[in-house]
Parts: structure tokens; sequence; C-alpha cells
């Protein structure tokens, strides 16, 4: 979305938790409209679980995101809302209030 960018780590936005399950990926990354959609600016850390995890501060607004999974796009399997994308695919939704 034009104008929302991601806040420092300074920034008062909400700490938003992102989760992603894929014990066999090398490499995971979160990708939106809140940074651009940069696939390699923000890497997730993995727990002995298989979870990557990461938390970003957003201010409140309704963000589009993807993971970036071993080089592919996947979607969130636990969000509740989708959009459909330029690309024929659809962006997964998290609403920060």
């Amino acid at each position: 979305m034009p104008g929302k960018s991601l806040e420092s780590p300074r920034s008062k936005g909400k700490k938003v938790r992102f989760e992603f399950y894929a014990p066999q990926a090398l490499q995971v990354s979160l990708g939106g409209d809140f940074n651009g959609w940069d696939a390699n600016s923000l890497p997730m850390k993995k727990d002995k679980q298989g979870t990557w995890k990461m938390i970003v501060p957003l201010e409140p607004g309704k963000y589009e995101y993807r993971f970036w999974v071993d080089g592919v796009w996947a979607d969130d399997p636990n969000v509740q809302e989708r959009v459909q994308n330029p690309f024929g695919s659809q962006n997964c939704v998290k609403i920060v209030s």
C-alpha cells in the first residue's frame, strides 16, 4: 500500500508476530507492502520445532504479505483473509488495530 513503510525498531508501531511452519526450509523471509516486497530485507529465524518467526513493528492498518521460502513465494496457511494480486495468485492480509 502506498505510503506505508516498515517502522524502525524504536517505532511506536504495534509488535506484530509472523510465523511460518517449514521445518525443511533452508531460508524463509517475510515480504509485503510494508517493506516494498523485498524478499531479502526481513529474514526470519527458525526455532527447534521448525517454525520460522519474526516480529515486525507496524502502525495500524491493513497489510498484504507472503513468505519467501527457499526462493518461492508461499502463503500463510493460518491467514483468515486473502486478496488477489496482479500475478494471478493471492496475498495474505494482516489487519493491525
